[in-house]
């Protein structure tokens, strides 16, 4: 009985992926996209969400700014979100696109000259089942310039993790090395790139919207220090602070409970010091 839903939603989705697909753009749209320095590219934004740990439903979405080409956090944006929508395999973008989209509105709305020029989205993007990942469906919604940075292989359209595989990642000397990632249709869906010197793992890039293939390498390798390209990292940190910061929270809202439950009419007291230390009940 419980499959029909799950058909049914993925009917749905698949629907909507393909009208969206249609919008899509894998070309340079942009002036400073034509510059071998990337000049007139000022902002360069950075998105993730995660998830506490051993929790599938709560999670921290993240949005950072940060200046180009020195990196500097201009703008951030955390909230912590419930996630209503199911996990399908193929679909993510379903489930968290609405959440990061929602961080681009706020930041259009309440300081506009602060919109980034490119958005840097930690997932695939062309690299998918479908061809559309998160960075394109982000992409496609915020009529934003996108590129996807995975961290693991998606393996995917005759693309897998083989022993060739290997001994290519192998041959890449140095930082800014790459080499594609080839279905077997024969089209190139993405590109492995070595984006550090420092680090000999690569990350899979792929076009999200409105940037070449060749661009999307080239400037994700300029806004790497390490081996994930900055945007993305200060927006992990970011989240990984948010979790910090809940935990320990929900903890000290406990020792406090703990402390007053000894007094007469401690379950309204603990509940106003919860809510005075930290925003919200604890209960």
């Amino acid at each position: 009985m419980s499959a029909a839903p799950a058909e049914d939603q993925v009917r749905q989705w698949e629907s909507e992926q393909a009208h969206l697909r249609q919008q899509l753009v894998e070309d340079d749209t942009e002036a400073w996209q034509q510059n071998p320095d990337f000049s007139g590219l000022q902002r360069v934004g950075g998105v993730d969400l995660s998830f506490i740990k051993g929790d599938d439903v709560n999670a921290c979405a993240q949005l950072v700014v940060l200046s180009y080409p020195d990196m500097e956090l201009l703008y951030e944006d955390s909230q912590m979100v419930t996630l209503t929508a199911p996990y399908i395999a193929g679909f993510l973008a379903f489930r968290e696109t609405p959440y990061l989209l929602e961080a681009l509105q706020r930041l259009k709305k309440n300081q506009p000259e602060l919109l980034p020029q490119v958005v840097f989205v930690d997932g695939n993007g062309l690299f998918h089942y479908r061809e559309f990942g998160l960075a394109c469906h982000l992409g496609v919604l915020s009529g934003l310039p996108c590129v996807g940075v995975a961290k693991n292989l998606l393996q995917v359209q005759g693309v897998y993790k083989s022993e060739e595989h290997q001994s290519q990642i192998a041959a890449l000397q140095k930082g800014g090395d790459s080499f594609p990632l080839t279905a077997a249709s024969g089209k190139v869906l993405g590109k492995a790139l070595r984006s550090s010197d420092k680090s000999v793992k690569p990350v899979y890039v792929s076009v999200g919207h409105k940037i070449s293939l060749d661009t999307a390498v080239r400037l994700t390798h300029s806004c790497c220090r390490y081996r994930v390209p900055e945007p993305i990292r200060q927006a992990e940190k970011q989240c990984s602070f948010m979790h910090y910061v809940r935990l320990h929270s929900q903890q000290r809202a406990a020792r406090i409970r703990q402390h007053v439950s000894t007094f007469p009419g401690s379950e309204e007291l603990s509940n106003l010091f919860c809510f005075s230390f930290f925003g919200k009940h604890y209960s």
